[in-house]
């Protein structure tokens, strides 16, 4: 078989247009060069050819000059950027250009990204998620029926890589939900997401493949110890001088990563999602795992979820990468 033209579209960090009143984690989601170099060395390694795109935006105009090469498919990994509909904007132009794209359709991205209709959709494909309420302002977070007693947790509805989340998020009292959702929808212009507060580990299941996908080893992220909130939200609000003291309080028996493999399967599935996804689980207080939410523009970069799956694994970064890039190509009909 003749090697594949690849084509990668990404943002890298550094890159964003920024606007005025953008929050300090607003390009979070972006990627390191380190990451679009390891996807081009797993392209190359499955014997295929990258090539750089760039962001929607410059694919969206080179398209419009007639300067799109010739491509057999792309990888995107591109987030967007202002609204909910971003990590959408790559697979709509390239379908509309009818180039094959790897991983999950404009459609999967643009519905998971809001936290509240995923919950809603795998919750009636029977995984466990935590009671939510949607606030839309300050005013409003004053009365609402809380999804629970206090403490409850405070998120933008539709953002990912924990952009949003620090350590106020954890809230203990209504004059401080007032206060939180106000910073949530003025700093990110979108609704808030109440949710009660989850007090056990918190797990993270990377998935491979299609129908049905395979599930990589759990892996359990480290918990700030006084609040319980991951360390991996918090890493960007360090106080001067200080670090987080963190814990990992979980036990991963057999019992329960099949558990998490089987209900992020049922995530991967209710969503259609395709290729490769991430989802994310929290227990709760008798120790049941319930869904957080599922990412299927998962990080690739060397210190993300792969990267350590792949020294778990004893194997290289780029191998794993490669592998998630067959399982696209055969569902797309275009491995040798």
């Amino acid at each position: 078989m003749a090697p594949l033209a690849i084509g990668l579209v990404y943002e890298l960090l550094g890159s964003l247009p920024r606007r005025a009143g953008d929050p300090p984690d607003a390009d979070a989601e972006y990627e390191p060069e380190a990451t679009l170099l390891a996807l081009e060395s797993a392209v190359r390694r499955a014997g295929h050819r990258p090539l750089r795109l760039g962001a929607p935006h410059a694919l969206l105009a080179a398209a419009g000059k007639g300067e799109l090469p010739a491509l057999d498919a792309v990888w995107n990994i591109a987030e967007g950027f202002g609204s909910r509909n971003r990590e959408a904007w790559a697979p709509v132009l390239l379908e509309m250009l009818r180039i094959p794209v790897l991983g999950s359709d404009a459609l999967t991205l643009s519905l998971s990204l809001d936290k509240a209709w995923t919950k809603d959709v795998v919750a009636a494909a029977g995984v466990p998620v935590a009671p939510h309420v949607c606030v839309e302002s300050a005013e409003a977070a004053s009365s609402v029926a809380l999804p629970g007693p206090f403490p409850v947790f405070v998120k933008p509805r539709w953002e990912g890589t924990a952009k949003g989340i620090a350590p106020s998020s954890r809230v203990e009292d209504r004059a401080a939900l007032v206060c939180e959702v106000e910073r949530v929808v003025r700093l990110y212009r979108q609704p808030a997401l109440v949710e009660a507060f989850l007090p056990g580990a918190e797990y993270t299941v990377t998935l491979v493949g299609n129908a049905p996908p395979r599930a990589l080893p759990v892996l359990q992220r480290a918990l700030e110890r006084a609040s319980g909130i991951g360390v991996h939200a918090l890493e960007r609000h360090v106080p001067d001088g200080a670090a987080w003291q963190f814990e990992t309080p979980g036990a991963l028996t057999p019992a329960l990563e099949a558990e998490l493999a089987r209900l992020a399967r049922l995530a991967f599935e209710a969503l259609r999602c395709r290729d490769f996804a991430r989802a994310d689980f929290k227990l709760d207080a008798a120790g049941a795992p319930i869904f957080l939410e599922i990412n299927p523009l998962p990080t690739f970069a060397p210190d993300g979820s792969f990267g350590i799956l792949a020294e778990l694994l004893g194997r290289a970064l780029e191998d794993l990468l490669a592998e998630a890039l067959d399982a696209g190509l055969a569902r797309l009909g275009l491995a040798g």
